[in-house]
């Protein structure tokens, strides 16, 4: 059955177990996902890429057998999905198995695809397009994010974010994220703060440079750092995107303990971690221990300190410590 973006909401009141997205707008699809699938999910959820289903086929299958036998429900996401997957789902059809939803993520299929009119035909199957979202949808979802958290900003400054997002929802978010960062230590966003977040297109962020020193990347943090000039006035950002990702870390390893399974803690994550971020996350929670990163925090705070005490050499104490973090018992 073919559901158009607009009738989502029969997702609810309709029992699919199979379920194709295909479109480029994965910021939009990864939201549905969220949505309406993981967040009221009761059960197993887990995430593969098509390639791990077929490395070894016949094992894949009978692992999944196996498993239905020891699990109530499964929620199966599978990624990067092409016409291959198709062998995939009719076997699983033809298998019979109980209690298990699939959501294929795949781009932009045809009409003459395979695997896009058998979802569309076949019973108990969804299949739902993503196309690009307008001007109209994008400059809607960052009004209501500014106005939630009660930020004064032009629309000019919005159509300038939309601009430098090039029509996608996922860079929306994105970018976003970078500004959620910066309202940690300022409620009022100028034209000057937007093109410094959002001109980034060509380099390395401030919060790709926050990632990769959490997860102790020493290589790639050295590369951010060689590619990008980072001034003295940047440092207080630098530091508080460092604070805002490295207290999400807290909370997520505080989880992890209690779930036993990094996997299931990062799906459950609220606000959610967006698919090309998960393996980056998960890399931090496995280098870092909770009193690791509760030291972590409380040294951070003490060098923003410093750093406003010393601001002539502020620069050089902020890129040590983001080099001497992402080394650290590495």
């Amino acid at each position: 059955m073919i559901i158009k973006n607009f009738e989502l909401k029969k997702l609810d009141k309709i029992d699919y177990n199979l379920i194709l997205l295909h479109g480029e707008n994965e910021g939009f699809k990864h939201k549905i996902i969220n949505d309406f699938f993981i967040k009221s999910f009761e059960g197993e959820i887990q995430k593969y890429e098509e390639e791990e289903v077929f490395i070894n086929y016949n094992e894949f299958i009978a692992n999944l057998l196996n498993k239905s036998f020891f699990s109530d429900k499964k929620l199966l996401i599978f990624s990067r999905t092409s016409e291959k997957i198709l062998k995939f789902i009719e076997e699983i059809i033809l298998k019979d198995i109980k209690d298990l939803t699939i959501i294929i993520n795949s781009k932009t299929l045809e009409k003459k695809s395979k695997l896009r009119s058998f979802f569309e035909k076949e019973e108990n199957c969804a299949c739902i397009p993503f196309y690009e979202d307008d001007e109209r949808t994008l400059h809607q979802i960052s009004t209501n994010f500014f106005s939630e958290h009660k930020v004064s900003i032009s629309r000019e400054m919005i159509n300038l974010i939309i601009e430098r997002c090039r029509g996608d929802r996922q860079n929306l978010f994105n970018e976003i994220e970078k500004i959620s960062s910066l309202l940690l230590s300022k409620k009022k966003i100028t034209t000057e703060d937007v093109i410094k977040l959002t001109n980034l297109a060509e380099n390395y962020s401030i919060s790709e440079l926050a990632d990769n020193c959490l997860a102790k990347n020493t290589n790639k943090v050295n590369k951010i750092l060689n590619e990008n000039k980072f001034s003295s006035d940047e440092c207080i950002l630098i530091l508080r995107t460092l604070l805002f990702k490295t207290k999400r870390l807290l909370e997520l390893s505080r989880k992890n303990i209690q779930n036993k399974n990094v996997e299931q803690t990062i799906s459950s994550s609220r606000p959610p971690i967006f698919w090309k971020d998960k393996q980056i996350v998960k890399n931090q929670i496995m280098n870092w221990k909770v009193n690791e990163v509760e030291n972590l925090i409380i040294n951070i705070k003490n060098l923003e300190i410093d750093v406003k005490k010393h601001a002539s050499s502020s620069l050089n104490l902020v890129l040590d410590f983001i080099l001497n973090t992402s080394s650290a018992n590495n």
